[in-house]
């Protein structure tokens, strides 16, 4: 098959033209896919459910009647008072560099969310996904805050 010289040209400036959007597409920032994020924010709720009302009535079913109510205020307690410390610095000390002892404990430059906007983004494990970072320090604060309730009346 034999090409035209017009045709030859049409075929470089075709390709250089996708060269060049490919080039000016790898310098562009990845924007937050609306179905990761949806899922990131159905998947909080659901931990967070996990939490409160399940942790709560399965522990409240373990005590005396007198004492449910007890057993349900401490897993609230613990839950609001974790997700106090995640924003005040918990999520900077996990997620942040911390220097020398990077190994052990992050660093407080993100301490109180600074820095984190609705337009700040984090990476995950996939290549080139993003997820608002919003969400993702709301994912992990659901970890955080049922981790201690768990372990409240182990």
């Amino acid at each position: 098959m034999t090409f035209s010289r017009s045709s030859k040209s049409l075929l470089g400036g075709v390709a250089l033209a996708m060269l060049a959007g490919s080039l000016a597409y790898a310098g562009d920032a990845p924007t937050p896919n609306k179905g990761d994020t949806a899922w990131m924010l159905i998947s909080t709720a659901l931990v967070l459910m996990m939490s409160v009302p399940g942790l709560a009535l399965f522990y409240g079913g373990l005590v005396r009647t007198k004492n449910m109510l007890s057993v349900m205020a401490q897993v609230f307690t613990i839950v609001a008072l974790v997700g106090i410390i995640w924003i005040a610095y918990g999520y900077s000390l996990a997620f942040t560099n911390g220097g020398s002892l990077n190994p052990y404990i992050g660093g407080l430059s993100k301490a109180f969310l600074a820095g984190v906007t609705p337009e700040s983004t984090v990476a995950t494990f996939s290549n080139g996904v993003v997820i608002p970072e919003l969400v993702y320090m709301a994912f992990q604060m659901t970890f955080a805050m049922i981790t201690p309730a768990r372990l409240q009346n182990a």
